[in-house]
Formats: structure tokens, C-alpha cells, sequence
């Protein structure tokens, strides 16, 4: 089946990930064109990111990546940004989690449900992180809970039923992504930060024939 352009009869989104830099490393630039065009768009965060930062203690990686996540999302046009404060590198398909994903989808009534790719592998050789899979399962138990879910509810990942055409927006992205400068420049100390975001954003934006030369991907998984 073709790859569909993505709806575009919403005003308001919500994007819903376990950890900061989450929307970074996937949705961001579509997320600055949806705030340009005068859209709303909020996150929310399972934890902090707390255990992602190596050699660092969680009680300073947590704040400090919340401060970059936060900064990260202004560039973007996000103002709006929870965190919940589940386990990072713990995070699992819990009661308590999908009761309070359900809580913040009926608290804000979007349009638009984004998550995280359920899958087990991105491509061969590249597998899922646990944490990935396990919230992502926990976002669809909690839609499918909801008498008045939103209408619909995508993840970003692989083999897209869906794009957005970012032509235009990926210095945005490239941006904002970069704004995680701590955690980029310990996760690969030998390549210049800027240069870490520009490549994961040109590969996480690949063109689509019809549709666009820079498109985010999306997989429709609910649609009422």
C-alpha cells in the first residue's frame, strides 16, 4: 500500500515517549512544521532520562536532561512538556503506566495520539529498546481503555502507512536535537554534536517519490 500523506484535519497533538530526546531522534521536524502552521503540540515523558547518561549519577543526569529536553522542545515550538517520573531503563506495561497515560489523554483531548515504535527491530541488526516496546504496547492498552479516545493514534517507526513532508524543517530539527548537548557529546565524544543531529535527523527523514524529499514516518495503529 502507498504511503499516505498525514492527516491534516487536527489542531491539537499529543506525543507521548519514555525518555527525553525520544522526539528528537524521530518526530521533531514534523512537530516544527505543525506549531508554524499554528498547531498545538504537547510531550510527555515517562521518566527524566536519568540512566542515560554514562558515568553520571541519576539525581544529576535526570535534572540535566530534563533541562535539555525542555530546551529542545522550545526550539520546536513545544512549550508544553510533562515528565511522570517512571524508572528510565525500567520503564514497563504497567496498570499504573497506561492509568496515567489514560489520565493525560483525557486531560488534554487531542486530536492526535503519537508514540514510539512497538516493534522489536528498526532494521535487521538494529533492535528495539525494551523500554520503547513496553511503552508503546502500554500508549495502545491505554486508547483502547478510553469511551472517547482521540481520533487517531500513530507511532513513529519503520514501514510508515503515513508521512509528513518536512522540506524545510530539518534545520529545525537539527536544532533541537542538538539542544541535548550533554547527553550527545557522551554518548559519542569523538563527533562534534551538531554533526551527531544532522546525520540521525537525515536519517530518520527519509524522501518519499510523490510526496516529499525530507518526510517523518508513521504508522497508523488506531483510527476512529
Amino acid at each position: 500500500m502507498a504511503v499516505q500523506p498525514f492527516p491534516s484535519d487536527w489542531r491539537t497533538a499529543l506525543v507521548l515517549v519514555p525518555h527525553p530526546d525520544d522526539p528528537e531522534y524521530g518526530v521533531c521536524a514534523a512537530v516544527a512544521k505543525w506549531t508554524a502552521a499554528g498547531r498545538t503540540v504537547h510531550y510527555a515523558l515517562a521518566s527524566r532520562g536519568e540512566a542515560g547518561i554514562a558515568g553520571m549519577p541519576p539525581e544529576q543526569a535526570g535534572p540535566l536532561r530534563e533541562g535539555e529536553q525542555r530546551k529542545s522542545a522550545a526550539i520546536v515550538g513545544v512549550d508544553d512538556v510533562a515528565f511522570w517520573d517512571f524508572p528510565d531503563s525500567n520503564i514497563r506495561d504497567t496498570p499504573e503506566l497506561r492509568a496515567k497515560i489514560a489520565e493525560t489523554i483525557v486531560a488534554l483531548r487531542p486530536d492526535v495520539v503519537i508514540t514510539i515504535y512497538s516493534g522489536p527491530a528498526w532494521a535487521p541488526g538494529a533492535p528495539n529498546q525494551r523500554d520503547h516496546i513496553e511503552f508503546a504496547r502500554a500508549v495502545a492498552a491505554a486508547y483502547d481503555s478510553l469511551a472517547d479516545p482521540p481520533a487517531w493514534l500513530f507511532e513513529n517507526g519503520p514501514e510508515p502507512t503515513h508521512c509528513e513532508v518536512v522540506d524545510g524543517y530539518t534545520d529545525l530539527a537539527v536544532n533541537s536535537l542538538a539542544a541535548h548537548e550533554v547527553y550527545l557529546s557522551v554518548l559519542d565524544p569523538e563527533t562534534p554534536v551538531v554533526e551527531q543531529a544532522r546525520r540521525q535527523v537525515e536519517m530518520s527523514t527519509p524522501a518519499v517519490p510523490g510526496l516529499g524529499e525530507r518526510t517523518v514516518g508513521f504508522i497508523l495503529k488506531r483510527h476512529r
